[in-house]
C-alpha cells in the first residue's frame, strides 16, 4: 500500500492532520501512534520501497540500493569518521542490527537535571518502553540462531571474567542469516519496514516513498506547508513537485538531515543550536583470527555484547560483514589484503563503541548537501584505543592465533603479551579508523529555549506546530544502541499530540 514514485502522475499535493517526514524508527513509529489515535496521518520517505523479497546476499547491490549515498558518507574531522544512514521505507531500521536496549537510567535522570526535562522517571516511560517491544517483538535470539563467531566472543570475555549480556533484539524467531546491514531476507527482523509502517497502513496512514521535502514555509510562529519533490527512482532526479499542507508536522530525517532541513529553510533556530552538539558513537574495527573453522557468515550479525566496562563508556560486541566490505574498509592492500581475506574462514570481527564527549555539527551548505564535521577529543581517542586493547585481550583469551588492527602501526597483534604495543606506539586521534551508525544530538530536547531546539516532548520551541522524533533530540550520548530510545520517545510524543500538547 506504499505509494512509490511510477505510481504518481504529475504533481503530488496533499493535506492531512500531521505531516511525518522520514519512515525510520522516529517517523513509522509516530506516525502509526497517531493514525491508530484518529489522526489523517501522511508518512513521506526520500528513499524507495523495497519489501522483503527484494532483499538479497548481493551486498553491493543492497548497499547502493538501501543506504544513503551508497554508504559513502563521511563527518570530517582529525579522525574522519564514516557514517551510514538508510534511505529507504523503514530508514536506518532496515539496515541495523536491531539491538534493543532500554535507556540507561542514568542517562535519563542526567536529561532530567541537566536539560530539565519532565516525566523521566522508570514508572512514567516503563509503559511506553513496554509498547514499542511489544510492537518488534523485542525478545533474545533463540539458541540455533547464534554462530561460532559470537560463542568465541563470550567464551573470551567469561575467561577474563568480564560481564557479558545477550542482545534483546527486534526479531521475531530469527534464522541467523546474518544479513541484517543489507535487509533481512525472511523478514524476522521486526523493522519498522514490517511493523510500524504496515500498522500505519492499516490504521489509515498514507505513505509515500520517493518524496523528498526541500523546504519548511513558516511564518508567524507556525509551519504553513512543505515544498519537495516527487523523484524518479533510478536516477533521483525530480519528476514532479511535491506540496504537503497539515495542522503539525513531524521531522523523522536523523541528526543529519533533520537539522540540515531546518537550517536550509531557516525555521526554529532561534536558541543557535540546530546542528550543533552532534555526537556518534564512534566505533573501532577489530578483527581476531582463529585456529578453528569459524565460519562467521553463520548466525545472527549480534547475539551478545561485553557490558564490563559501559561505566567507562566503553561497550565491546562483534558483528561481520561481507569480505567485500571487509577488504574495502581495510587499511591492508595488495597481497596483504589477499591473505587476510584467505583468512576470512577464521574470523571473528569486533567492534569497540564509545560513549562520546566529543562534538561535532551539521551545516548547511549553499550547492544543496549537509556538511558534517566532527572533532574527536583525546580522552575519546584513549578510550577508542582502551577498547580496541580489550577486545583484543577478549579475542586471545578464546584463542586467537592473531589479532588485525585498524591502525597502521601496530598493524596486528601475535599475542595478550604484545597488547601493549597499542600503547607504545602514542596513537593519536588522526591515527584512528573510525566508523558509526548512531548519530545523534543535532536538535537536542531541553527545557530551556536558549539552549536547546525543541522541549521535552519534541515540540519546537520556536514554531507551535512543529516537532522533531529521531535521535536528533538526545541531550547527551546514551552509550548503547539507540533504536529503541528513539521509538520510547516517539511514543511519548505521539501520546501529547493526541492529548492535544
Amino acid at each position: 500500500m506504499v505509494t512509490s514514485a511510477h505510481e504518481i502522475a504529475g504533481d503530488l499535493d496533499l493535506e492531512s492532520d500531521v505531516c511525518v517526514v522520514g519512515s525510520g524508527a522516529g517517523g513509522a513509529c509516530i506516525a502509526s501512534e497517531l493514525a491508530e489515535g484518529g489522526l489523517a496521518v501522511v508518512l513521506l520517505e526520500e528513499g524507495g520501497h523495497y519489501p522483503t523479497s527484494h532483499f538479497t546476499a548481493d551486498t553491493p547491490r543492497m548497499i547502493q540500493t538501501l543506504y544513503r549515498d551508497g554508504g559513502g558518507t563521511v563527518a570530517l574531522g582529525r579522525a574522519s569518521v564514516a557514517y551510514v544512514e538508510g534511505r529507504c521505507i523503514g530508514g536506518s531500521t532496515t539496515i541495523n542490527g536491531g539491538m534493543c536496549w532500554r535507556t540507561p537510567e542514568k542517562i535519563l535522570q542526567r536529561w532530567a537535571w541537566e536539560a530539565g526535562i519532565e516525566d523521566l522517571e522508570p514508572e512514567r516511560v516503563g509503559p511506553f518502553f513496554a509498547k514499542v517491544e511489544e510492537r518488534i517483538h523485542v525478545a533474545r535470539q533463540d539458541p540455533g540462531s547464534i554462530g561460532r563467531d559470537d560463542e568465541l566472543l563470550v567464551l573470551g570475555a567469561e575467561r577474563l571474567g568480564y560481564k557479558t549480556m545477550e542482545n534483546r533484539r527486534n526479531q521475531d524467531h530469527c534464522m541467523g542469516a546474518n544479513n541484517c546491514a543489507f535487509g533481512c531476507p525472511t523478514g524476522g527482523k521486526q523493522s519498522a519496514l514490517v511493523s510500524y509502517v504496515p500498522r500505519a497502513e492499516r490504521a489509515g496512514a498514507r505513505v509515500f516513498a520517493d518524496c523528498r521535502v526541500d523546504r519548511i514555509v513558516a511564518r508567524e510562529g507556525r509551519v504553513e506547508r512543505l515544498e519537495g519533490a516527487v523523484l524518479e527512482r533510478a536516477t533521483r532526479r525530480r519528476q514532479a513537485r511535491l506540496t504537503v499542507k497539515a495542522r503539525r508536522y513531524v521531522l523523522s530525517c536523523g541528526a543529519v538531515h533533520t537539522p540540515y532541513l531546518m537550517l536550509r529553510s531557516g525555521v526554529g533556530n532561534a536558541s543557535g543550536q540546530v546542528g550543533r552538539n552532534l555526537m556518534l558513537h564512534p566505533n573501532v574495527k577489530v578483527m581476531g583470527i582463529f585456529p578453528e573453522d569459524v565460519k562467521p557468515w553463520e548466525g545472527v550479525h549480534q547475539a551478545h555484547q561485553v557490558h564490563e566496562f559501559l561505566s567507562e563508556g566503553i561497550d565491546l560486541a562483534m558483528g561481520f560483514v561481507p569480505p567485500s566490505i571487509l577488504a574495502l574498509g581495510s587499511k591492508h592492500i595488495g597481497e596483504a589484503s589477499l591473505r587476510l581475506m584467505e583468512d576470512v574462514r577464521h574470523m571473528v570481527v569486533g567492534g569497540v563503541l564509545v560513549e562520546d564527549s566529543s562534538r561535532g555539527r551539521v551545516r548547511a551548505l549553499p550547492f544543496g548537501i549537509p556538511l558534517v564535521t566532527y572533532h574527536l577529543n583525546d580522552d575519546d581517542a584513549r578510550k577508542a584505543i582502551r577498547g580496541a586493547a580489550l577486545l583484543s585481550q577478549v579475542f586471545f583469551a578464546a584463542g586467537a592465533t592473531r589479532v588485525v588492527l585498524p591502525f597502521v602501526e601496530p598493524e596486528e597483534l601475535r599475542s595478550a603479551a604484545e597488547i601493549g604495543k597499542l600503547y607504545a606506539a602514542r596513537l593519536g586521534a588522526g591515527d584512528l579508523e573510525l566508523f558509526t551508525v548512531h548519530l545523534m544530538g543535532t536538535c537536542r530536547m531541553g527545557a530551556d529555549a536558549r539552549t536547546s531546539v525543541v522541549n521535552g516532548y519534541g515540540r519546537s520551541h520556536d514554531v507551535r506546530n512543529l516537532y522533531v522524533a529521531d535521535a536528533s533530540v538526545f541531550p547527551t550520548p546514551i552509550g548503547v544502541n539507540p533504536m529503541e530510545t528513539i521509538m520510547m520517545l516517539a511514543t511519548r510524543t505521539a501520546e501529547r499530540i493526541l492529548n492535544g500538547g
